[in-house]
C-alpha cells in the first residue's frame, strides 16, 4: 500500500454519494478503507456493476448484519483499531444500531467519528430527505446559476454532494486524525453540506454585502453577465469557453477576436455588456471550434473547447499529464492531488461485499 495517508485505518459504513467519495479519495492516497456493506442473502450472486462504482476503489469490504448483536460486536472491534469512522446516514441511525459515537468511542476514545448528512444533525429540517439540489437551494448557490430568463438549471451534483459535502469530510478526518495524534482524544464531525456549500459562496456572499454582486442571474462577473465570462457556439454547433477577466487576458481575447481594442466599450461597464455578448455571439459562429482553438493557443486568451466526456479522455493535455488511467479494464479518474514523494495510487478495483471479511479481520488483529 502506498501514498501519504499509509497506516491511517478507516471504517466507512455503507452508503451513497458524499461518504463514499470521501472515503475514495482518503483511499487512493492510501489509507485503509474498510467498507461495512450489509450481509448479502444466502446464494446471492456477485454484481458484476460495482466495477464501475468508482468511489469504492481502492477499498476492501467487509459484509455484516447490523441488526445482529455478533455482527454489531464484530464491528465495534475494528471500530476499537480504527483511527476514523464515516457514516452518511440521518440522524439517530447509527445511535438506534448501538453504532453511535457514544459506543463507538467508548471502545476506542481517540477515534474520529465523521457524521455525513446534508441538513446536519440539529436544526428543523435536520430528519428532512434531500439531495444536492436542496441544499443548494437552501443556500443561496442555486438562485445564482443560469440565466435570468429561466429557472434555476439543475447542476451536476458536484457542489453540494462532492463540494460541500465528501470534501468538507475529507478535510475534517485529516483535520481530526492530526488532533487525536496529538491529544489522544477523538472527536464528533458534524459535516453537512448546506454548511460546505455556504462556506464554497463565501466570495460571492461578500461581493454582494460589499454591492458589487447583484440580486438577479446571468447579471454578474461569473455567472454569464460578463460577455468575457461565458459560453458561445461555434460555427460547426461546438462550444467554446472563455474566462478572460484580467485586463491582459481580454486584450489577447480582443486580439484573437481581430478587434480594437479601442473601437471597444471599456471591459467592466457593465451597460455595455449584453450589446457585447450579441457582438461576441455572432463573432464565435463564423469559425468552428478547433479554429478558435487553434488561433488562440498560446496567447493566453482564456479560451478553450467544451469537451464531451468522450472528447476530456482524449485531449492531448490530459493524455500527457495522465488525468485519466486504463484500470481494472475501465478508464479511471487517476487520484488527485498529486504528491511528489509519495503520490496516490490505483491498486484495487471496487469489491465485492464482504470479499476482503477474513483478509481485514485478521490484518486487523481480530478473531473468528
Amino acid at each position: 500500500m502506498t501514498g501519504p495517508l499509509q497506516g491511517i485505518r478507516i471504517v466507512e459504513l455503507a452508503g451513497l454519494g458524499p461518504t463514499p467519495f470521501a472515503g475514495g479519495l482518503l483511499a487512493d492516497l492510501g489509507a485503509d478503507v474498510v467498507r461495512v456493506d450489509r450481509q448479502p442473502k444466502p446464494g446471492q450472486a456477485g454484481d458484476p456493476s460495482v466495477r464501475f462504482d468508482f468511489y469504492n476503489r481502492n477499498k476492501r469490504s467487509v459484509a455484516f448484519d447490523l441488526k445482529q448483536a455478533g455482527d454489531k460486536e464484530t464491528v465495534l472491534a475494528l471500530v476499537g483499531k480504527a483511527d476514523v469512522l464515516m457514516e452518511g446516514f440521518r440522524p439517530g441511525v447509527t445511535e438506534r444500531l448501538g453504532l453511535g459515537p457514544d459506543a463507538c468511542m467508548a471502545v476506542n476514545p481517540r477515534l474520529v467519528y465523521g457524521r455525513m448528512t446534508g441538513w446536519g444533525q440539529q436544526g428543523p429540517m435536520a430528519m428532512e430527505a434531500g439531495h444536492d439540489i436542496n441544499y443548494l437551494a437552501l443556500t443561496g448557490a442555486l438562485y445564482c446559476m443560469g440565466a435570468a430568463s429561466a429557472p434555476p438549471p439543475p447542476p451536476l451534483n458536484l457542489v453540494a454532494d462532492l463540494g460541500g459535502g465528501g470534501m468538507y469530510l475529507a478535510l475534517g478526518v485529516l483535520a481530526a486524525v492530526l488532533s487525536a495524534r496529538t491529544t489522544g482524544k477523538g472527536q464528533v464531525l458534524d459535516v453537512a453540506m448546506v454548511d460546505g456549500v455556504a462556506h464554497l459562496m463565501s466570495m460571492f456572499q461578500a461581493f454582494r454585502q460589499e454591492g458589487t454582486w447583484t440580486d438577479q442571474r446571468g447579471d454578474n462577473i461569473v455567472d454569464g453577465g460578463a460577455h468575457f465570462y461565458g459560453t458561445y457556439q461555434a460555427r460547426d454547433g461546438h462550444y467554446i469557453a472563455l474566462g478572460a477577466i484580467e485586463p491582459q487576458f481580454y486584450a489577447a481575447l480582443l486580439s484573437v477576436m481581430g478587434l480594437d481594442a479601442a473601437g471597444v466599450p471599456p471591459q467592466n461597464d457593465r451597460a455595455t455588456w449584453p450589446a457585447m455578448r450579441e457582438r461576441f455571439t455572432t463573432i464565435f459562429r463564423t469559425r468552428t471550434r478547433q479554429e478558435w482553438v487553434d488561433a488562440a493557443a498560446g496567447r493566453d486568451a482564456c479560451l478553450s473547447p467544451v469537451l464531451s466526456i468522450d472528447e476530456a479522455w482524449e485531449h492531448p493535455h490530459m493524455v500527457q499529464r495522465k488525468t485519466f488511467t486504463r484500470f481494472d479494464g475501465l478508464l479511471h479518474p487517476s487520484p488527485a492531488p498529486r504528491l511528489s514523494a509519495t503520490p496516490g495510487s490505483l491498486r484495487r478495483g471496487t469489491p465485492q461485499p464482504g470479499q476482503h471479511q477474513q483478509e481485514v479481520l485478521s490484518d486487523w488483529g481480530i478473531g473468528d
